[in-house]
């Protein structure tokens, strides 16, 4: 069982999906403008995939807890938090949400396809578990991932987000194994550790950019069938 962002697929940076935005509406920013907008909407957390809130205004807490459990509430988390970085041009924060949820907006870790395909060829079975808003499988069919997924365990769909064991008893379900004969690899210790929870091994990996982490799931082949 594989987390999403920051394990299998990194989201570009929040530069790049502001210049996106901003090409897709035709909307225009000076340097420095350019520049104070992608660090508030850093700061904010209003990215999906990218670094979290800083703080977190106390009449959106909630929203944000439950944002992966349907494709409204996701929306309306996000928008709120892209509007709460000083983007007030409704066109560029609907581009900004929709941006995300393109596949140019994600990268695949250099050594996702090699792990995804060999676990494959070797008759081991994948499930993509993911909380999240929307329906990611366009993106891994256009970056060519698909055909190695045998289970998608999305929050939005399932009703439940990480790390509620619900979600990976509904994977390890989809697959016809037991829980303990799962790997769970994400890189949210809190979220992706709710695995062990059903008796799953689990192995964390770190959230970087894609150059950095050229290597980071190859271990996954000498854990499988071992300890964690």
């Amino acid at each position: 069982m594989f987390d999403f962002s920051g394990t299998l697929l990194c989201v570009e940076s929040v530069a790049h999906w502001l210049d996106a935005a901003l090409a897709k509406t035709g909307g225009r920013l000076s340097g420095d403008e350019f520049a104070h907008t992608v660090e508030r909407l850093t700061r904010h957390g209003a990215m999906p995939g990218g670094p979290g809130p800083e703080r977190l205004p106390d009449r959106l807490k909630g929203l944000w807890r439950e944002r992966d459990l349907d494709a409204e509430r996701h929306r309306a988390a996000y928008t709120s938090l892209i509007r709460e970085a000083g983007v007030t041009d409704p066109d560029l924060v609907d581009a900004l949400y929709d941006r995300h949820r393109t596949p140019e907006a994600w990268h695949p870790y250099p050594d996702t396809a090699r792990t995804l395909g060999e676990l494959s060829r070797a008759g081991v079975s994948v499930a993509v578990v993911s909380n999240i808003g929307w329906d990611l499988r366009p993106v891994f069919r256009a970056h060519g991932l698909d055909a190695w997924v045998d289970v998608y365990a999305l929050s939005f769909e399932v009703g439940v987000q990480k790390p509620d064991p619900g979600i990976f008893r509904f994977a390890c379900e989809g697959l016809g194994l037991a829980p303990a004969e799962t790997l769970m690899v994400g890189d949210d210790r809190r979220a992706d550790g709710g695995a062990e929870a059903l008796g799953a091994k689990v192995h964390f990996v770190d959230h970087l950019p894609v150059e950095r982490r050229p290597h980071g799931l190859l271990p996954v082949f000498g854990l499988l069938g071992g300890a964690s």
